[in-house]
């Protein structure tokens, strides 16, 4: 069977390469005589796996001395708690409410300590990036960096000074790049951009270890957690593994900024295509338009469902949009090649043709 154009928004697709290098080893890694699923995570052979990992991904997201790189579990979902619970101290944080994860994040904090919300743009269904105010006492700022369900993302950093600036990170993390000494801590769900579901990437700088309240959970302890080298619990061993062998394919790749522009091209092509398009509308405000999730409509719901039905038939398949925004959404992580944003394309522009 011939693989299809997976546009999720995660769990998404990965390089072919990663995929097969896994089929490759998958009864027997190597030498070993086992899989990696059945590795014990503290044999020798998988901490070479698990090293390798941490090693590669610094590399490629370029982290600094002074930060701590974990692979935790609980997804993204677990840090809005965790960064509370690690940095809020019962104190103030400043939350930009951007998007559903965003308000998600926020709403675990206020559990924990005072939220201001410095800006949002909920009202206006998280169209865009919101203007906002930050409190100079604030313990952190917290943002996530692009919006999966609404197709936006921040165009610009907010300056924060002394204040650390917590970013989620999780659909366009490694899609371009950042320079990692402007956060405090970053964080990641794999599932949209590195690799399958059930691996949460944490780097949080050294000095903002131990200050975590005393009813943290311990796998919820950037500290305990950090000094145990992510196995304080058993982690995602599997995961992990295929997270390294997607660091290496970005390597491979040229690193983060050549994917950068190849994202960049296809983002460019899709929204020129919306642009020039009678049928079909984009939902996001121009100057903060993802190049992860596009997302666009046609303004007949009923279209909309003709489109995706007819479009997973030719192969382009998981388009449907988030219940709260309708319409399509066509999600082009690092592993969308080039080839299925141009069949995308096509489609769209041979479905209006056929509209009119």
């Amino acid at each position: 069977m011939n693989r299809v154009f997976n546009f999720a928004p995660g769990p998404s697709m990965l390089a072919t390469e990663v995929i097969e290098k896994v089929q490759k080893d998958l009864l027997c890694y190597g030498s070993t005589g086992m899989s990696v699923m059945e590795m014990s995570h503290r044999s020798k052979m998988y901490l070479e796996i698990f090293d390798k990992a941490v090693a590669d991904f610094k590399d490629v997201m370029g982290v600094p001395e002074g930060y701590k790189v974990m692979f935790l579990q609980g997804g993204a979902t677990a840090m809005f708690a965790a960064v509370a619970l690690n940095l809020m101290q019962g104190g103030k944080a400043d939350y930009i409410d951007s998007g559903n994860f965003a308000h998600n994040a926020l709403l675990e904090a206020q559990k924990y300590g005072e939220v201001n919300v410095a800006g949002s743009s909920r009202a206006d269904n998280y169209a865009y990036i919101p203007a906002y105010t930050l409190s100079p006492d604030a313990r952190y700022v917290h943002i996530t960096t692009n919006n999966t369900i609404y197709g936006t993302r921040y165009d610009r950093l907010p300056e924060t000074g002394d204040v650390p600036l917590v970013a989620d990170m999780s659909s366009n993390i490694l899609s371009e790049v950042y320079d990692v000494s402007k956060f405090g801590v970053i964080y990641a769900g794999a599932q949209k951009n590195v690799g399958p579901a059930g691996v949460v990437i944490l780097v949080v700088r050294e000095d903002l270890l131990g200050h975590e309240l005393p009813i943290t959970p311990k796998v919820m302890s950037f500290k305990k957690m950090a000094d145990a080298d992510s196995m304080l619990n058993t982690p995602n061993c599997f995961g992990i593994y295929v997270a390294g062998l997607t660091f290496e394919w970005i390597k491979a790749q040229g690193g983060v900024a050549a994917i950068e522009k190849v994202n960049i091209e296809k983002a460019k092509l899709l929204y020129d295509c919306l642009d020039e398009s009678k049928l079909f509308h984009g939902t996001a405000a121009p100057q903060y338009r993802s190049r992860m999730n596009v997302t666009f409509v046609t303004g007949d719901a009923d279209k909309d469902a003709a489109f995706v039905k007819a479009a997973a038939a030719k192969g382009l398949v998981n388009l449907k949009g988030h219940r709260t925004v309708g319409g399509m959404r066509a999600s082009i992580y690092n592993a969308m090649p080039m080839e299925g944003v141009k069949a995308l394309v096509a489609f769209m522009q041979d479905f209006e043709a056929h509209d009119r």
